[in-house]
């Protein structure tokens, strides 16, 4: 009788259900524990709702902009020239009502994926057991919501439990007032005045979001600008817009605490300042769900921030026990924790596998402009980590832009000098996560700007610009 390999992955986002599929197609026999359903936090609580959320957002911001910009007119009711009524409203129970709805179809639709190709699929929470067997097989102990618990027996274990909320001691969400990421999806109306902690990913598309949907926003940031991790030039953009647009944003002000005063929020600053509005949303990092697994039991070593140390590959320091996803703390990107999943059941199963290349990860901010990079950044370039040559291009230049209606944005390129072989981009534009693509491919594969430079390019089109910028830089290397 053929032995089968016996595989249990702990977690059911992208690193774990990616991974699922994968080691079922090499003939793995394969078992996922989940304690909420397949997707995750990426397809439930995160990734897919907010950007459902910010979906919607963004067509207020198109109707908007296009109102003015390209002289579309609809009829206001209000009679009243000095205060017009806004033309387009939201209704944001229906709105969310939406998000759940998708939310749950794509978890079940991934769960129908999973199950066709013969995946076990468990409901419960999953710890790992000290110890291997003599035949080098890990014990994994699933306790389901009535408390009845089950072993299973690995040959490997992949950990992608994710990660959840960090919470701030003095403002803990309540669910109502104060929320958190996850929580937002469960109000009926709009808020008001909405404060928004947090300036990185998380909260700049939020704040954006809500501004657009007709909230008044206050973003506050503990640092100098806005997304402080991503791009400068690309960060400045959009705090630009943001403040143009009436936003509120607060930079060198950290929150300290948040309470309920009545049917109002009251923010309280480092420096003591106040600031009140009728809802406050805590958007101020994550969390990973490491705890209380057995982890370090099992041999698996945890940095001081309870991530899960990993290799290339996904192992973990524990043989047989692999990781990935935003456990790891390696890149909190859904694309990232699918890859980090397959490599690991590649690498294990034997099949050929190549190690994770963050440099060719590319990452998108879903904001209105969205900001999309790949590659080396300018942090490196100035840093002196890579000498790249670099271009920038306005989209201000761009016909496509003008016809419509983009002010905001631009291309950016780096290229080292000498060969011009890309080994970056920033992309500040509506659907800058679509424009990425081209500059990815050419990361990935070291072309070079003068093969970008040649490719052509539909007249008019915002990819233009791309190739505008490598005939810059192709243009500067022949001249030196």
């Amino acid at each position: 009788m053929e032995y089968v390999t016996r595989i249990v992955i702990i977690g059911g986002g992208p690193g774990g259900y990616e991974a699922a599929l994968v080691a079922a197609q090499l003939g793995a026999e394969v078992t996922v524990v989940d304690c909420d359903g397949l997707g995750g936090a990426s397809v439930l609580t995160d990734c897919v709702p907010s950007k459902t959320l910010i979906a919607t957002a963004e067509v207020m911001t198109n109707f908007d902009s296009s109102y003015e910009e390209l002289g579309i007119r609809v009829e206001d009711t209000t009679h009243d020239p000095d205060d017009p009524a806004r033309v387009v409203g939201v209704d944001l129970g229906k709105v969310n009502r939406r998000v759940k709805r998708l939310a749950l179809a794509q978890s079940h639709d991934i769960t129908a994926s999973v199950t066709r190709a013969g995946v076990r699929v468990m409901r419960g929470r999953a710890r790992l057991e000290p110890g291997q067997a003599t035949d080098g097989s890990r014990r994994i102990t699933v306790t389901a919501a009535d408390s009845t618990s089950q072993e299973l027996t690995a040959d490997a274990v992949l950990v992608a439990t994710g990660g959840h909320p960090r919470e701030i001691p003095d403002a803990l969400p309540d669910g109502e007032r104060i929320l958190n990421w996850t929580q937002v999806y469960d109000l009926e109306e709009l808020p008001e005045e909405l404060i928004v902690v947090g300036s990185g990913v998380t909260g700049a598309e939020f704040a954006g979001a809500y501004q657009a949907l007709g909230s008044q926003v206050t973003l506050v940031s503990s640092r100098d600008r806005v997304l402080p991790g991503e791009d400068p030039d690309a960060a400045a953009v959009l705090e630009d817009v943001f403040r143009r647009r009436g936003m509120n944003v607060m930079s060198r002000s950290r929150a300290q605490s948040a309470k309920r005063v009545g049917d109002r929020v009251e923010v309280t600053l480092q420096d003591g300042r106040t600031i009140t509005g009728s809802h406050c949303l805590v958007a101020v990092g994550a969390i990973p769900n490491t705890a209380d697994m057995g982890l370090e039991e099992a041999g698996v070593t945890l940095k001081d921030s309870g991530h899960i140390r990993t290799d290339k590959v996904s192992r973990t320091s524990a043989p047989g026990v692999y990781a990935a996803g935003d456990c790891t703390g390696v890149f909190a990107l859904a694309s990232v924790a699918a890859m980090q999943g397959r490599i690991a059941m590649y690498h294990f199963l034997g099949d050929a596998v190549a190690p994770l290349n963050l440099r060719a990860v590319s990452a998108n901010v879903f904001t209105d402009p969205e900001i999309a990079t790949v590659g080396y950044s300018q942090a490196d370039v100035d840093n002196g980590k890579i000498d790249a040559r670099v271009v920038k291009l306005p989209l201000l230049r761009n016909p496509r832009a003008k016809m419509q209606g983009i002010r905001d944005g631009f291309v950016k390129l780096f290229c080292r000098p000498g060969t011009g072989i890309v080994v970056g981009g920033v992309v500040v534009a509506p659907r800058a996560s679509e424009l990425i693509h081209p500059i990815s491919i050419a990361v990935d594969n070291n072309l070079t700007v003068e093969q970008i430079a040649n490719a052509f390019t539909v007249y008019p089109s915002l990819t233009g610009s791309i190739a505008e910028v490598a005939r810059q830089l192709h243009t500067r290397k022949t001249a030196e």
